[in-house]
């Protein structure tokens, strides 16, 4: 039995299947290996994971009805673990079209792909706490109104939920969508703040602080988020009352944080102060982010311990080392 996992190079999708491999379970991986950062970082995280036992890779663009169904000949797959999208929102003003390629066609590339195999036991997908856009009530719960996104992104990631709902429906595979809150943490994303921020400061760069500094956002490190991944995947869930297998969660660090306390935990890491250029709020953008992780910790038992005065130098230690900031 295989776990099929797309997105494997990604930041997330790398330490799942760390965490998969570690645990004795055979992992497929499918990744197109695109620039949208540097694939230089792709291909390191994937360089860990090659050569493991258990672990085969297939380059390929989850868009690509034929490829990825040439990846998996011969698998015996029961799970599948779809963690690839175009992601960013702000990218997402530049380049719409690889949102829709990405994150529409490919979702329903891989929901077709689970349809139709002899016993899919779980699908397993990453949704985005984006979804709820210009909600102002917190903290974030799975039952709040999510009609009022305010990027191109988020209404990707809510029609991907849509889709998953009606697949659910209508072919009765289980699926559990997962709405994950800024995740951070060595080997992240060279586009997100943290990873921004540091290497700025490290060059002696000012770091741009939109909103002026009046920003929240419910950061979670990768450990606690590959531990909410697995929980959620080794429990499926059951029909509701009209028969259908599926369910949302938000997995999250259930703690807001100001921003400027990040920049502070941040500096005091590093050992320097930052040179900050405040800035309006960006297009797209939301002022605060809270997940409510009721559902998923009730479900799963997940429950996240690690706040950023631990994860933060956990983030700036791996970044010293790989960019060779010693």
């Amino acid at each position: 039995m295989a776990i099929l996992l797309t997105g494997v190079a990604g930041f997330i999708g790398f330490h799942v299947a760390q965490a998969l491999l570690a645990r004795g379970d055979e992992v497929i991986g499918i990744d197109n290996l695109n620039d949208y950062y540097d694939p230089k970082l792709k291909r390191a995280r994937l360089d860990r994971l090659q050569g493991k036992k258990g672990f085969k890779f297939y380059q390929a663009d989850i868009a690509d009805v034929d490829a990825v169904q040439q990846a998996v000949v011969g698998a015996d797959i029961r799970r599948i673990v779809h963690l690839a999208a175009q992601a960013g929102v702000r990218y997402s003003l530049v380049n719409p079209f690889a949102y829709i390629r990405a994150n529409l066609m490919g979702h329903t590339v891989m929901l077709e792909l689970a349809r139709n195999l002899p016993k899919c036991e779980h699908f397993v997908y990453a949704s985005s706490s984006s979804v709820y856009g210009g909600n102002t009530k917190l903290p974030f719960a799975v039952e709040d109104r999510v009609d009022s996104p305010v990027s191109l992104y988020a209404a990707t990631k809510k029609a991907d939920e849509l889709i998953s709902h009606a697949y659910a429906h209508l072919f009765k595979f289980p699926q559990t969508g997962l709405r994950f809150f800024t995740v951070y943490g060595p080997w992240g994303r060279p586009d997100m703040a943290l990873y921004i921020f540091t290497k700025a400061i490290f060059e002696g760069r000012p770091i741009e602080v939109f909103n002026n500094g009046d920003m929240q956002r419910d950061f979670t490190y990768i450990d606690d988020i590959v531990d909410g991944v697995i929980k959620t995947l080794d429990n499926p869930p059951p029909p509701d009352e009209q028969g259908r297998p599926y369910r949302v969660y938000n997995i999250g660090n259930n703690k807001p944080e100001p921003l400027l306390r990040l920049i502070e935990v941040l500096e005091n890491a590093i050992g320097r102060k930052a040179e900050k250029k405040m800035l309006p709020m960006q297009p797209g953008d939301v002022k605060a982010t809270y997940a409510d992780i009721s559902a998923i910790r009730r479900d799963t038992g997940f429950a996240p311990t690690t706040p950023i005065d631990v994860g933060v130098p956990r983030f700036v230690e791996w970044y010293r080392r790989y960019h060779n900031q010693i």
